[in-house]
């Protein structure tokens, strides 16, 4: 993972909940660190976001060039020319932050594993791969080759949600991986939106309701 320390919003009361959210590719920890306002979370919602950075490393598809990179793009093959090799050295850095949390007192349970396109595809692979169950995965405007990887997990919450007029992935892949998810028999919740390859205000507000839900916020405030 990058040198660079993540990007750390705290929450106004002590965390009792973590959210560790990875961005796209090329930009980098604060790209998201800015719509945290906008989920209308409860004020004592007590949620850490962790934002880190991708490595730079160069892209294959971009012409070598480097940049904030989860893993390498060989080609628009996206399903079948996977770097399946670079996947797995992000979720080795995923699983680190998630240890992090915990030794920071935050049971794996009460963690959430976020990310936008490449991100997504990372927190998907990372949470369904981490040896304990978390309190979910969110997944935005991704895809998800290598299913058949997966076995850990069943009962994990899934959000999925992507534009349908994405031009960079094609609303027909996260519909795909949200079929192959099911058909390993995970439960995946599904929202599509107007929108390109992006976030909008509708969904923020899916992501800030399916938080409070997975989390338990509700409890943990009554508590």
């Amino acid at each position: 993972m990058s040198k660079l320390a993540p990007v750390i919003i705290e929450p106004q009361s002590p965390a009792t909940a973590a959210v560790i959210w990875l961005h796209g590719l090329g930009a980098d920890g604060h790209d998201f660190a800015e719509v945290v306002p906008s989920l209308n979370l409860p004020a004592s919602h007590g949620i850490r976001f962790v934002f880190p950075h991708a490595p730079v490393q160069p892209v294959t598809i971009n012409g070598g060039m480097t940049m904030r990179s989860w893993f390498d793009i060989r080609s628009m093959d996206l399903m079948n020319d996977v770097d399946s090799a670079g996947i797995r050295v992000s979720c080795h850095q995923v699983y680190k932050l998630i240890e992090q949390q915990r030794d920071s007192g935050i049971d794996e349970q009460r963690i959430v594993l976020a990310g936008f396109s490449q991100g997504g595809l990372v927190a998907l692979h990372a949470g369904l791969s981490y040896d304990h169950a978390l309190a979910g995965i969110m997944a935005l405007s991704t895809w998800c080759p290598l299913v058949e990887q997966f076995y850990l997990h069943r009962q994990m919450p899934i959000f999925i949600a992507h534009g349908q007029q994405d031009p960079i992935i094609p609303l027909q892949l996260g519909a795909q991986a949200r079929d192959d998810l099911v058909a390993k028999g995970y439960g995946v919740q599904w929202q599509a939106y107007p929108m390109q390859h992006q976030v909008c205000a509708p969904e923020l507000d899916a992501i800030g309701q399916w938080l409070q839900q997975v989390l338990r916020l509700d409890l943990a405030v009554a508590g």
